[in-house]
C-alpha cells in the first residue's frame, strides 16, 4: 500500500500505542446481533487510506455496494491511524464506527484478544462461507490470533525484489539471483564505488534501508518465531543467527556500516518521485507491489525487473515465497448495526467483483483467489510476479502477538546494534532478545 501508513516504523509506533489501551475495549464471542439487514439504515465505516486515488477507489467500491444493498447507506471516514481507531472503539457511542480497517497487520493479536474487534465467527458460519476455498492461508493467518477470527483481509501486500534490467545489462547479469549466495555477489557486481560514497549501489542491505527490516529478510529464511510453549525462538532456531550473519556479511561487503549510512542518508524519500531505486542510486530494491506504479509515475528512465526475492541456499526449492502484509477489515463490538456491518465487511472482503475493482484502483494485490485468476484484473507481466509470491505456500507473515508487534521491534532493534558493530557476540545477543521478548509477553498477559 503506497504512503506512510505502510511503513514499517509507523506501524510500529500505531502498534506501541494501541498497547496503552487496547485492554479497555470489550467484545463478545456471539453476535448479540438483533438489528435487521434488510432494513433502512446508516452505517459508518473507518479507513486509512487519504491519498486522492485510493480514496475514490473506497467511494466507487461503497457505490456499488450500496447499488447492491440500496437499504444500507455508508457513511465513509478515512485518514483513521491505529490510534485515532482505538479511542473511539474505548470510548464506544453513537458516533464511532460500525465497520473498521486497519493497515497494521501486526496489532491482529491484540485487537481479537482484548475484543477491539468483534468475533467474526458466528458471521462467516450464518453466511456458510468456507475461508479455506476463498483466500489464501497466509492472509487467514493474519487475520486471526489464537483460534479466534476478528478481521478479513481487504487486499494485500506481497513483497519482492525489484531490479533495474539496464543495470543489469550492462553489469553482464542475465537473470535475477534465486539465491542469498547469488544475490551477494550480484549485488556486489552492480556496486560501483565513487571517492567514499558511491556512483551506483547494488543494494542497500542496512536494516535502517527502505523494507529491509528484520521480519522481511526473514521470511526468505525457513524460521519459527515461537515454539510450542509459546516462548520466543530466536536464539535457538539457526535461522535467525544465519540470517543475521548473511546480512551483515553483505553489509561489510558492500562497503561498510559508516559508509553505507552515509550514502542512505542522501536517498529521497520512499513515497515520493526521488526515491532511491526511482533515481538508479541502488539497482536493487526489496519492495511491495506498490513500487512498480510509483516507479512509473516517477518517470523512470530504465526497464524495471520483478521477482521474488531470493532463499537460503539449502531451501532453493521454495523460491518464490515472500514476505505478506494488508489490510485487515473487522467490525466494531459496539456498534448497534452489526449484521448491517457485516454485509459491507463481506461484500468489500469476498465479493469477487469488489475485490478485484479495488485492487485495480489502489495497486494492491487482491486477497482471494478467484480474484487473483480474474480475467479482469488489470495488470501487467511485473505485477504478476506478486500475484505469484501472494499465493505461493511458503509465503508467511510474523505470527501475532497479545502485545502485537513489540516482539518484532525488539529483534529489530537488536539488528540496528549487530549490523553497526555495537554489539558482537551474536549467540548472547538473541539470547538477550530472546528473554526480552519473553518478559514483555508475560507482562503484557
Amino acid at each position: 500500500m503506497p504512503g506512510i501508513s505502510r511503513k514499517v516504523t509507523l506501524a510500529l509506533a500505531a502498534s506501541a500505542a494501541f498497547a496503552l489501551t487496547a485492554t479497555a475495549c470489550t467484545g463478545s464471542a456471539g453476535t448479540g446481533a438483533s438489528d435487521d439487514p434488510d432494513a433502512e439504515t446508516t452505517i459508518t465505516f473507518w479507513h486509512g487510506w487519504s491519498a486522492p486515488s485510493e480514496v475514490k477507489a473506497i467511494e466507487d467500491n461503497i457505490a456499488r455496494f450500496e447499488e447492491a444493498h440500496p437499504n444500507i447507506k455508508v457513511k465513509v471516514v478515512g485518514n483513521i491511524n491505529d490510534d485515532k481507531l482505538n479511542q473511539a472503539l474505548r470510548a464506544g457511542g453513537s458516533s464511532g464506527p460500525d465497520v473498521v480497517s486497519s493497515f497494521t497487520t501486526s496489532n491482529i493479536g491484540k485487537f481479537c484478544s482484548s475484543g477491539a474487534f468483534l468475533d467474526l465467527k458466528p458471521f462467516i458460519e450464518k453466511s456458510k462461507l468456507d475461508l479455506d476455498t476463498l483466500i489464501p492461508k497466509p492472509m487467514l493467518d493474519y487475520t486471526q490470533f489464537e483460534g479466534t477470527r476478528c478481521a478479513l483481509p481487504l487486499l494485500g501486500d506481497a513483497y519482492g525484489l525489484y531490479y533495474n534490467k539496464d543495470a543489469f545489462e550492462a553489469a553482464g547479469i542475465t537473470a535475477p539471483p534465486k539465491t542469498w549466495t547469488e544475490f551477494a555477489e550480484v549485488a556486489k557486481k552492480l556496486t560501483k564505488a565513487e571517492g567514499d560514497s558511491y556512483e551506483q549501489l547494488g543494494f542497500m542491505p542496512n536494516y535502517h534501508g527502505y523494507e529491509t527490516v528484520v521480519d522481511h529478510y526473514m521470511s526468505q529464511w525457513d524460521h519459527t518465531y515461537f515454539d510450542d510453549a509459546g516462548k520466543s525462538n530466536i536464539a535457538k532456531d539457526p535461522a535467525f543467527a544465519e540470517m543475521f550473519t548473511y546480512q551483515k556479511q553483505l553489509v561489510d561487503d558492500l562497503g561498510g556500516f559508516s559508509k553505507l549510512e552515509k550514502y542512505r542518508n542522501t536517498f529521497g524519500d520512499e513515497w515520493g518521485a526521488k526515491h532511491p531505486f526511482h533515481t538508479g542510486q541502488v539497482a536493487m530494491q526489496l519492495d511491495g507491489e506498490w513500487r512498480l506504479g510509483m516507479a512509473k509515475d516517477a518517470g523512470v528512465d530504465f526497464e524495471i525487473g520483478t521477482a521474488p526475492m531470493p532463499v537460503a541456499d539449502d531451501e532453493a526449492d521454495e523460491y518464490g515465497k515472500g514476505f505478506l502484509s494488508g489490510t485487515i477489515m473487522g467490525i466494531a463490538p459496539q456498534s448497534e448495526k452489526q449484521n448491517a456491518a457485516w454485509e459491507l465487511v463481506k461484500y468489500m472482503t469476498t465479493d469477487t467483483d469488489a475485490v478485484v475493482a479495488f485492487s485495480n484502483g489502489i495497486r494492491n494485490v487482491p486477497s482471494t483467489f478467484e480474484a487473483l485468476k480474474s480475467p479482469d484484473l488489470k495488470h501487467d507481466p511485473a505485477f504478476s510476479t506478486f500475484l505469484d509470491i501472494a499465493q505461493h505456500p511458503e509465503s508467511s507473515s510474523p505470527p501475532a502477538s497479545v502485545n502485537g508487534s513489540t516482539y518484532q521491534q525488539t529483534l529489530q532493534d537488536f539488528g540496528y546494534q549487530y549490523e553497526s558493530g555495537k554489539e558482537k557476540d551474536l549467540r548472547a545477543g538473541l539470547e538477550k532478545t530472546a528473554a526480552q521478548i519473553d518478559r514483555d509477553i508475560e507482562q503484557a498477559k
